[in-house]
């Protein structure tokens, strides 16, 4: 390649470019030598351009262009150096002379300055003496501030004052510890100012474990002084409610008569809530309850530096005395220790949300929710057990109030104390059973010492107390003294623990958190009537009601005790706080019902016993006389002499329906007596004077009935005759001229609708008579009959068939 490169002809135009070439190369070498760069690049050029002494050329230019740039430096150089040293000479000759005249003069300064030195040498050791003297005066001073402050703070220890003392010390420390120029003072102060503020801490942590102490005893009696104070409260509410609910009954009984205004009570007892509720950070607080001695400590650790560890040492403690707190003893009944157990734990809570509020942070809201929900477990895991055990509604009750009344305190304070009420509720079905019982015992126990005997009242306060209290008078006017009530000792003595009962539960049901709670009370006062006295009034009328006035007299308080059962619900209305309006449209039908049917039903059956002994009397009746009695018969006489007298006793005790009942039962039972006579085997066959004889003693039965008119409306008047309606009936179809109209339904339907076909045809065959009456035909045989006649036979064989 290089052989026909050599032979290529090269342009007069390229020639030059070579040249130029060359040139920039030559310079770029130099720029790269100079710049102490890496020839490395322009050597493997060379080489592959196959032109290495074109570089080697270029090099050797370099270097001749160096050589005489030094030999330039050089002699420019070598004209200075000579320079220089003539310079040099000249200076040293100058530099002699220079030295002799220094000489001189120091000879000259230091014959003149000899005596000036002596007198600067005495006044420097005078002005040395001045200094010490100085700073021997400071010392003193210092040492004599320091004293000062060393003496006040044994005086402020002396007199407890230790926040000063403290102060005295870390002045002492900041401003003259460090410069006491006494090494024995220092030592001192380095020994002594820890053994002050240890002996402070020990006093102030004495001072707080004394207020530890004693604020247990001061936290029972704030506790019970605020829930006493719950309970005024509650009361005053109780007493206001009782005014509003009479004003209310005064209203509704005449709006026109009657004009009332409620004015609340003014509170004038201290509260527990703001500046005087207990609170002193004196010494002469409400109770001895001080704050002093905590927030003294308090403050005298923050100046220690001890601020964190306080706060927990506080918090512990408080936290230890709260786990005491919990101790239930088990050699005191909780009911006796309750009151002391809750009011403890009240107090302790009441003090900690004032510390929460004024102790500057030594205590966090989380910390006291977090102590709060462990005495809220506590709480309620005491009173579930204690609960559990008891079994006498009164003692359930004692504790409800007064946990009751720790919530409404607490709650003041911003406590969460639902899960205490839900303890309550939760027994609430127990606690009502327990007074079930309690109320079956003293029913049983006032039903078992009854005499059965009308109730005496001497002097207006029992009419009051027995009567107006339970609203069962019938009259509103006071009657005269003494005054013999138409019930027994039972009924006011029943009241009683009913009206107790209702109290008692409203007591529990209120003050809970729930307040509709009317339904809950109804439904356990609906079994306390329908169960419990119900039952006990039944089991004394089947195995202690003996004779017929012990008789009448449960029936008459039976009649009062439904007056009693109205009392009863609205007094629950009004103590559960909703309108009497809403409790008497639900009122259910009287819940001593089957009492009171079994009390008119003994009575009833001991009537009807009596009257069998003079019904037995009709056996004297003669079926077969020739003329009928006028006066009535023997046995129909007993009987309403024995009626007329049982009405007489009877008005003045039972009210006028029960003794509509009563006679309307007993004149039925005559009736039928009479029919089963008729229909019976001692009657063989009568005649027709017999059956007028019947007629007459129906007749005074029902003439009986309408002289009681007086006593009755006339509706329940012909109650009473209609008790008789199947003797009369039967007496009227004997007698009737048209006896074939018993065939016809409509006829049938409004004249014999109580008789039986059976009957009729049974008695009918008893009937024998030969006189002309058509009725007669019923029993003749082999006579001549008339038309009339055989159509009776004719009827009397269709009820045969039909029987």
């Amino acid at each position: 390649m290089q052989s026909t490169r050599s032979r290529r002809k090269l342009m007069p135009g390229a020639a030059d470019a070579g040249d130029s070439g060359d040139k920039q190369e030559q310079l770029l070498l130099s720029s790269a030598i100079c710049d102490s760069e890496d020839l490395g690049p322009f050597v493997r050029k060379a080489f592959a351009s196959g032109r290495p002494e074109t570089l080697l050329h270029h090099l050797r230019h370099f270097s001749r262009l160096k050589e005489s740039e030094i030999e330039e430096v050089c002699k420019a150089h070598y004209q200075d150096f000579i320079l220089a040293v003539d310079d040099l000479r000249s200076l040293l000759s100058d530099v002699d002379s220079l030295k002799s005249s220094l000489y001189d003069s120091n000879s000259r300064l230091q014959s003149v300055a000899g005596p000036l030195l002596s007198s600067l040498d005495s006044f420097v050791e005078a002005q040395n003496v001045s200094k010490n003297v100085e700073s021997a005066l400071q010392s003193v001073s210092l040492c004599i501030m320091l004293m000062e402050l060393c003496s006040r703070a044994n005086n402020h220890l002396s007199n407890g004052s230790f926040y000063m003392a403290l102060k005295c010390l870390d002045s002492i420390e900041n401003e003259f510890q460090d410069k006491t120029p006494s090494s024995t003072l220092k030592r001192m102060l380095e020994c002594k100012i820890p053994e002050i503020r240890s002996h402070i801490e020990r006093k102030i942590s004495k001072e707080f474990g004394d207020w530890l102490v004693e604020i247990r005893v001061v936290s029972r009696n704030l506790g019970q002084l605020a829930i006493g104070q719950a309970s005024a409260a509650r009361q005053r509410e109780e007493d206001l409610r009782i005014k509003q609910r009479q004003a209310e009954e005064q209203s509704r009984l005449s709006l026109r008569d009657c004009v009332y205004a409620l004015e609340e009570e003014d509170d004038d007892e201290g509260g527990l809530g703001d500046e005087n509720d207990g609170y002193n950070y004196g010494n002469n607080g409400l109770l001895g309850f001080d704050l002093t001695p905590l927030y003294r400590a308090y403050h005298i650790h923050q100046t220690l530096g001890l601020e964190d560890r306080f706060k927990q040492y506080y918090f512990e403690n408080r936290k230890l005395q709260l786990t005491s707190d919990f101790q239930v003893s088990s050699m005191t009944p909780f009911l006796e220790s309750h009151q002391t157990f809750f009011a403890q734990i009240a107090g302790f809570f009441i003090v900690e949300d004032r510390v929460l509020r004024t102790g500057g942070g030594l205590i966090s809201k989380m910390e006291v929710e977090n102590l709060w929900e462990t005495a809220v477990s506590k709480m309620c895991a005491v009173l579930e057990d204690q609960f559990s055990r008891m079994q006498t509604a009164n003692h359930l009750l004692l504790i409800k109030d007064y946990v009751s009344l720790l919530g409404v305190t607490l709650r003041r304070y911003g406590y969460a104390v639902g899960a205490l009420l839900d303890v309550l509720s939760k027994h609430r079905d127990k606690y009502h059973e327990l007074l079930l019982s309690d109320c079956r015992k003293q029913i049983a126990e006032a039903l078992a010492a009854d005499k059965f005997e009308q109730m005496l009242m001497k002097k207006e306060y029992e009419y009051s107390m027995n009567v107006l209290s339970f609203q069962i008078q019938t009259s509103d006017i006071v009657p005269a003294f003494p005054y013999v009530a138409p019930f027994s000792s039972t009924v006011p003595d029943c009241c009683r623990i009913v009206r107790s009962f209702i109290e008692d539960s409203v007591s529990f049901m209120s003050h809970g958190g729930n307040l509709d709670f009317y339904d809950v009370v109804k439904k356990y006062l609906d079994r306390l009537l329908s169960e419990v006295l119900d039952g006990a009034l039944l089991k004394i009328i089947s195995s202690s009601v003996h004779g017929v006035s012990q008789a009448m007299q449960v029936a008459a308080n039976m009649a009062v005790l439904e007056r009693a059962c109205d009392f009863f619900f609205r007094h629950a209305a009004q103590l559960s706080g909703i309108p009497l309006r809403m409790a008497e449209r639900g009122r259910r039908q009287f819940p001593l019902s089957k009492a009171r049917d079994a009390a008119e039903e003994m009575l009833s059956g001991m009537l009807k016993t009596k009257v069998d002994g003079f019904m037995t009397l009709i056996e004297n009746v003669n079926w077969m006389t020739d003329e009928p009695l006028q006066g009535g018969n023997e046995y129909v006489n007993e009987v309403l002499i024995y009626l007329e007298t049982l009405v007489s006793t009877a008005q003045q005790i039972l009210p006028p329906q029960v003794l509509k009942r009563v006679l309307q039962d007993v004149l039925s039972h005559i009736s039928e007596k009479i029919v089963d006579t008729l229909l019976g085997d001692l009657v063989k066959r009568f005649n027709v004077n017999a059956i007028i004889s019947i007629d007459v003693d129906i007749r005074l039965l029902e003439s009986f009935a309408d002289n009681l008119a007086p006593l009755f409306s006339e509706g329940d008047a012909n109650q009473l005759k209609n008790a008789l309606a199947e003797s009369r009936q039967l007496i009227n179809l004997l007698l009737s001229s048209h006896p074939e109209n018993f065939l016809n339904p409509v006829i049938r339907e409004r004249s014999y609708n109580a008789l039986d076909y059976r009957k009729v045809v049974t008695i009918s065959e008893k009937l024998r008579d030969p006189s002309d009456r058509l009725f007669g035909t019923f029993g003749s045989r082999g006579a001549k009959q008339n038309p009339k006649k055989k159509s009776l036979d004719a009827l009397i064989k269709r009820l045969r068939d039909v029987s």
